[in-house]
């Protein structure tokens, strides 16, 4: 991958609907150029799919939990499965620290969630967990 492809996809990063033509113009490259260059990067892998990045008023209803758990090593990847499954499991991490991992979590309501985080607790293979629930965001880089 060289400096173009990274550019490229530090474009795409910020903004996946832009057209060929918007980040040719942004790269100062033929459009051809970027159409092959993102043939070769879906076609290596390097770009696993296009996804849709809900906005804040799409989101605004749902309650946020960030979930730690401490579990039986060997039954990471089973659990890792369960939590695929989880539709309301927007993002699952590995931590180094007192916990394994780090889950977000949301839901409508407070009950959805709850009902989640029984579900989540009954995972076999998880030792505890401790849910932390989100009040107000003060900082938010990721937008």
């Amino acid at each position: 991958m060289d400096d173009l492809d990274k550019a490229l996809l530090a474009q795409l990063t910020m903004d996946a609907r832009l057209s060929l033509a918007t980040l040719a113009r942004r790269l100062k490259v033929a459009r051809s150029t970027v159409q092959s260059r993102l043939e070769r990067l879906e076609s290596s892998g390097a770009i696993a799919g296009y996804t849709l990045r809900l906005g804040d008023g799409a989101r605004a209803g749902l309650i946020r939990a960030s979930v730690l758990l401490m579990i039986e090593p060997r039954n990471q990847a089973a659990i890792l499965a369960r939590l695929k499954a989880i539709p309301e499991v927007e993002r699952v991490n590995t931590t180094s620290g007192r916990c394994d991992l780090l889950l977000q979590v949301a839901a409508p309501t407070t009950s959805a969630l709850d009902a989640v985080l029984d579900i989540v607790g009954e995972i076999p293979g998880i030792r505890s967990s401790e849910s932390l629930i989100h009040l107000s965001t003060k900082l938010d880089r990721t937008t």
